[in-house]
């Protein structure tokens, strides 16, 4: 019998994860759907084909019904009261996939409460900005149990994703612990576009020419983050594609996990200061990217460009 399939946390990327699953999945039944501002996944199920999702009422009804329960959840504190609703009914069997980024000792210590439950813990973090996961062009990591990971890899690769990392039989934390070493290296990026940029135009170089480098020398994001930088999407958007409180989680584990491996990522503190500025000048606004507005400040040039 063919599984039933819920998905908790509509957020940018769960949205558009969403989307692919359901015109891509071969979904035999309504993709359960649920988020704590009920309204977002009302407007959800309105803009899927019709038939194709159904609203829970709570964590608990979704859970209830499903056989596989994919989270994409926003931090570590969200997933974990989350997953404590989730285990307080019988979830003997099912199978619980999460897709978001947390430290890896968070992956690892749900992984064995769910187990303890009697039920299955996959990791499937993925590699992406919203717009990726709106075309199915993310790349996730599956992380766990091998015969748990086969069963989620039919919503992947070729669904919600273009490829696919499998570390089958590893522990769940794996998979996190490389989605936040990859993540730094995101961060990394904006702090070299944003430095660049901003010494272009102090020096008399000018942006422009800066960018036609980067186009032929780094295509892909960092010709995308470069453009949106100088466009000023930084400080226009009403909605965050990477939100700078998500990214400053993300570098919080980062340094953590580089502390407790006795190492250090300079790059990742230097990032996170100015995200701290990000969050001074834009609140809950502000995206990755502002990192560019931040740093452009330090130079002595207004934050909007």
């Amino acid at each position: 019998m063919a599984p039933q399939l819920a998905w908790i946390g509509l957020g940018n990327m769960g949205r558009g994860m969403c989307k692919n699953l359901v015109e891509n999945g071969n979904l035999s039944k309504p993709l359960i759907i649920f988020n704590r501002t009920i309204q977002r996944a009302t407007e959800l199920e309105a803009k899927l084909p019709s038939g194709t999702s159904s609203v829970a009422s709570s964590i608990e009804d979704a859970v209830s019904k499903a056989d596989i329960i994919f989270t994409c959840l926003s931090d570590d504190e969200v997933m974990q009261d989350t997953m404590a609703i989730a285990v307080r009914q019988d979830v003997e069997e099912k199978l619980f996939v999460y897709c978001s980024t947390v430290h890896p000792d968070t992956t690892n210590s749900l992984a064995k409460s769910v187990e303890a439950h009697g039920a299955y813990f996959v990791a499937c973090p993925v590699f992406g900005a919203a717009a990726m996961a709106e075309n199915g062009q993310l790349i996730s990591v599956l992380a766990g149990p091998a015969a748990a990971v086969e069963k989620v890899k039919p919503y992947t690769k070729g669904v919600m994703c273009r490829a696919e990392l499998d570390f089958s039989g590893q522990a769940p934390g794996q998979a996190t612990l490389l989605k936040i070493i990859g993540n730094s290296f995101i961060l990394t990026m904006m702090e070299s576009l944003s430095e660049g940029h901003t010494v272009a135009e102090k020096s008399g170089l000018g942006g422009e020419n800066l960018h036609k480098w980067i186009e032929i020398m780094f295509p892909g994001p960092y010709t995308a983050y470069s453009g949106r930088m100088m466009a000023g999407d930084y400080h226009t958007r009403e909605e965050p594609l990477f939100s700078v409180d998500l990214a400053r989680k993300d570098a919080k584990h980062a340094m953590n996990i580089a502390k407790s491996s006795g190492a250090r990522m300079r790059d990742i503190e230097v990032a996170d200061e100015h995200l701290a500025d990000v969050q001074k000048h834009m609140g809950s606004r502000g995206d990755i990217a502002g990192i560019y507005g931040a740093v452009r400040q330090e130079g002595g040039l207004k934050f909007e460009n």
